[in-house]
């Protein structure tokens, strides 16, 4: 009995060790990929191109607790003279996602960049797909960059001097003159004899008839103006408003 107590006390050890090495060397092996992705990330750069040629490179380093990206460029055959820079700098450590990849991290970021015609003149803050959800902390803000980039001003319209205004000239307005009215003799419809009316006179007013007289003004109006068979009428009221 104290034979096979000895046997499964020394089988128990051997498998502890061997289950202690094992976890050992797990740990070690995501230490040394860890350090080899960091190095990837830190000793080689990621290369690209903008829209309008410039080639570019992203470096990346430490600053503390944050972590520095440069992006820096240099133009292209048609644009020789030109170089540039720019520095972002961020916790991206933060990201879960950014510790398990974090050169995919930065490749992200140069997919962006390489849409651009100046790498340096994008957005303030990049946020790359697999930590968008984390915090402004966690992404990577511009920091500064060489030559300065100075949008310029619009230049405000010139103002045209304006002109007096000239007041409209107002015609006079012209009152148009009283036309009187004219009698104008009533035509007997055909086949009907003339109708004599009888004109009613106001019944507040009770006025005589005066005496024909032939010679007078108003029998010579009655005359012009009237037919023949009211001579008599409009002589009456000819006299009637002379009066």
């Amino acid at each position: 009995m104290r034979v096979r107590m000895r046997m499964l006390l020394l089988l128990l050890a051997a498998t502890v060790c061997v289950s202690n090495a094992q976890t050992n060397n797990s740990i070690n092996d995501n230490k040394q990929q860890q350090q080899q992705q960091q190095r990837s990330i830190w000793d080689e750069p990621i290369r690209f191109s903008t829209k309008t040629k410039d080639s570019c490179t992203m470096v990346v380093s430490g600053a503390g607790d944050y972590t520095r990206l440069r992006v820096s460029c240099k133009g292209s055959s048609q644009t020789p003279g030109r170089s540039y820079y720019c520095d972002f700098q961020g916790k991206p450590n933060l990201c879960r996602a950014y510790n398990l990849n974090p050169r995919h991290f930065f490749t992200q970021i140069m997919w962006e960049l390489r849409k651009l015609n100046h790498a340096c003149q994008g957005a303030k803050i990049y946020r790359p797909q697999m930590c968008k959800k984390y915090s402004e902390e966690a992404q990577m803000t511009f920091l500064a960059s060489w030559p300065k980039t100075t949008t310029p001003k619009p230049s405000k319209p010139v103002q045209e001097p304006r002109k007096p205004a000239v007041p409209a000239q107002t015609k006079p307005i012209t009152t148009p003159k009283p036309v009187k009215p004219q009698p104008q003799p009533i035509k007997p419809q055909p086949g009907k004899g003339p109708v004599n009316k009888k004109a009613t006179p106001k019944p507040a007013k009770t006025t005589t008839r005066p005496t024909e007289q032939p010679d007078s003004k108003a029998s010579r109006m009655a005359s012009e103006y009237c037919w023949k068979s009211f001579h008599g009428i409009c002589t009456y009221f000819i006299g009637w408003f002379q009066n």
